[in-house]
């Protein structure tokens, strides 16, 4: 018989080993996610991208529709002569404005920033950066590097001055560390928020793990109250709001744009709302005053989305308790407080709400701060509210009502206030009342 030849030997590759119960084996293809955008090039180079990006798509949503009103209008007499590099220019200057740089209209200074493209903003770095950005720490400080480099750079461009070019850098600075950090951190293989931060994290104390979370709650749940007053506003003064506009006698073109030119605007007349709510109100240029307790109106400027606000018969009364609605917001922030606050001393709960007042004024503080500016010379230079006043006295009322709320969820406090009640009720019947120790988790 013919001999049958030898197969040679097949190499065996040996197998991954099996992960234990309730975890993932991550093989070497983790490293797809921390790579960069480009094969071989370094994971920076994914930051600078995703920043480019992310201004040029936030930029051209502003420009694009500026030159799109350029083209609509470019028959009309009075455009004659004007190029269309025109619009490009005013739709940068909005842009810029959106990142606080102060926007010059021939002798106008507008300074009020925008919050609807500054949200805008936001999105497109987090979404840039989730889609194509590298979770390192490289990566992220070569996107805002790059990210403020642009801004600074159109704003100098554009011959604006050095405190003009600071407000833009800082405002920059923050859109695109905020935005690309917390893409970065949703990228597939990031550690996440919870992840970056959990070495300082767990080396917080209790009660500051709990009231900085609870701080964002109560801040979150002033921003929907305020939206829900501004939405009453709107309502109420819809008669106000039609009439001004039709007094602008603008065709479709021209209302369009004013349409989308003041919804920029609404979230600055939400943090408006507020410093409303706060008490201290705000005012829409200098000598006006609006606010629970007095409503004190100047001649405004004729744009429909200042038809909206408080008119003079909406003052007073049960108004004054508006910052009710502020210590209500504290209280929902002190049920969460209550809900993941592990302690055993009664003064824990009150001191959380403490820290969650300070923090959520500080919030708020920045909230109104950024919502302020002014829309034009004299009294229209001054347009918002004092971000540190409304913020102390949102700090004040949000640390009430976490503190009513915390305190009354506690076992330590009630078992406290349970055993004081005792003790007092003995001395009332001629007992010593000695030996309470003060309450504790025992007590309860």
């Amino acid at each position: 018989m013919p001999s049958i030849p030898s197969i040679p030997s097949i190499p065996v590759v040996p197998a991954a080993p099996s992960a234990p119960a309730g975890r993932r084996v991550i093989g070497d293809d983790r490293r797809i996610d921390l790579s960069s955008a480009l094969d071989g090039a370094p994971t920076w180079v994914s930051g600078v991208l995703s920043a480019v990006q992310a201004a040029l798509l936030s930029w051209l949503v502003v420009v694009v529709p500026a030159v799109a009103v350029f083209v609509l209008t470019s028959a009309d007499p009075v455009n004659e002569g004007v190029s269309w590099t025109r619009a490009v220019g005013i739709g940068t200057a909005v842009w810029l404005l959106a990142h606080g740089v102060p926007a010059a209209v021939g002798t106008t200074v507008i300074a009020l920033v925008p919050l609807g493209l500054t949200t805008l903003a936001l999105f497109t770095c987090y979404a840039s950066a989730r889609r194509s950005g590298a979770p390192t720490r490289s990566s992220l400080a070569a996107g805002v590097a790059t990210y403020v480099a642009l801004v600074v750079a159109l704003a100098a461009a554009g011959g604006a001055d050095s405190g003009s070019l600071l407000r833009g850098g800082v405002g920059a600075l923050l859109v695109a560390a905020l935005g690309l950090g917390a893409g970065l951190a949703r990228r597939p293989g990031a550690a996440g928020l919870r992840g970056v931060a959990r070495p300082l994290w767990s080396r917080m104390p209790s009660v500051l793990r709990v009231a900085l979370p609870g701080a964002v709650v109560g801040v979150g749940v002033l921003v929907a109250a305020a939206t829900l007053l501004v939405t009453g506003w709107v309502v109420a003064g819809r008669l106000t709001i039609t009439q001004v506009a039709a007094g602008l006698s603008l065709d479709v073109v021209g209302g369009l744009v004013l349409a989308v030119v003041e919804l920029a605007w609404v979230p600055n007349l939400v943090v408006w709302g507020m410093a409303w709510l706060a008490g201290p109100g705000f005012a829409v240029g200098a000598g006006s005053h609006l606010a629970p307790d007095e409503v004190l109106v100047g001649p405004l400027p004729a744009l429909p989305l200042l038809g909206a606000l408080p008119a003079p018969d909406f003052v007073g009364g049960w108004l004054t308790a508006a910052p009710v609605v502020v210590v209500v917001a504290g209280g929902v922030a002190g049920a969460y407080v209550a809900r993941r606050l592990v302690h055993t001393r009664w003064w824990q709960p009150a001191a959380a709400s403490g820290v969650l007042g300070v923090v959520g004024g500080a919030l708020v503080a920045a909230l109104v701060t950024a919502a302020s500016g002014g829309i034009g010379p004299g009294r229209m230079a001054s347009v918002g509210a004092q971000g540190v006043v409304v913020g102390a006295w949102a700090a004040l009322w949000l640390a009430l009502g976490a503190a009513a709320v915390a305190s009354v969820g506690s076992p330590v406090v009630r078992a406290g206030l349970r055993s004081a009640v005792g003790r007092a009720a003995s001395l009332g019947r001629g007992g010593r009342g000695d030996g309470w120790a003060g309450p504790t988790l025992d007590d309860e």
